[in-house]
């Protein structure tokens, strides 16, 4: 299995080579600023801004605050970036790669076979002294058309299935699994039988993906046997990416996404809470 991460290294030789892979800038963060305003202060040069919540999902409703996003409308703002079904692609976004992983996971849903993420992010190119732009590249006009399902997904049901007779682990901060504080959803809490696995827990003190042995032996200790069994939600569905990356950073493909996540199973009067 070719690494979903990239290194800096590893980038500035590709982008020199004479197939580069297509960059895709995909700050953002919960509440701003807006990432479309970080792209235009400075990007990695060539790179096109990808916007999370008006390609990478469809519009907040029943089905929580980052839906999936349409198949098509997500192929249509993939080629505007140039992004083809035989050509590279790598994500960046500031650093902890929480939004870089759900370009990543989406794309391999879609169908694409070589996507990686920048491990360490933006912050890992400027401190090895590699330079930024600020002009925009015009747009692409690559080929790529989305064949979704090619990475597992499972609804709300699926979900509270896999917490009964497999594994679910919840992505978000402790303190919101717990139900101390719940700053976003309609209810605190998390879905009954889920395990406590904050993505933060996946990275570094530099922001980088632990080693592939330390993932792991995080998620053995969390319970994982079969990935076939797993799922993973998160709020909205973005950082749970970043849980399935680490996933498969540590050998473990297979483990499926549940979209919706806490923003649509809190909303549901009728869905349990522990």
């Amino acid at each position: 299995m070719t690494s979903p991460l990239i290194s800096v290294a590893e980038l500035a030789a590709a982008l020199g080579s004479d197939r580069p892979p297509v960059l895709l800038d995909v700050r953002w963060a919960l509440g701003g600023p807006p990432g479309a305003e970080e792209y235009a202060a400075g990007h990695l040069p060539g790179a096109h801004y990808v916007d999370l919540d008006r390609e990478l999902a469809d519009p907040p409703g029943p089905a929580g605050r980052h839906p999936l996003p349409d198949p098509e409308r997500l192929a249509a703002a993939l080629r505007r970036a140039g992004v083809s079904a035989g050509r590279p692609v790598v994500a960046y976004d500031a650093g902890p790669a929480l939004s870089a992983a759900r370009a990543w996971w989406l794309l391999r849903w879609a169908g694409h076979r070589d996507v990686r993420v920048l491990d360490g992010g933006l912050a890992a190119w400027t401190a090895a002294g590699h330079p930024l732009g600020t002009d925009a590249p015009a747009p692409g006009d690559g080929d790529f058309k989305a064949e979704p399902g090619h990475l597992p997904t499972v609804d709300a049901a699926g979900a509270a299935e896999l917490a009964r007779t497999g594994l679910l682990l919840d992505a978000r901060a402790g303190e919101r699994y717990r139900g101390e504080t719940e700053p976003i959803d309609p209810r605190a809490g998390h879905i009954p039988g889920a395990v406590s696995a904050p993505t933060t827990e996946n990275l570094g003190p530099d922001g980088r993906f632990l080693p592939p042995a330390a993932l792991a032996e995080r998620f053995a200790a969390l319970g994982l046997a079969d990935p076939a069994r797993t799922a993973v939600y998160c709020g909205s569905g973005v950082t749970a990416a970043h849980q399935l990356l680490a996933l498969a950073l540590a050998g473990h493909e297979g483990a499926a996404l549940y979209p919706g996540s806490w923003s649509e199973w809190s909303a549901d009067p009728a869905n349990p809470v522990e």
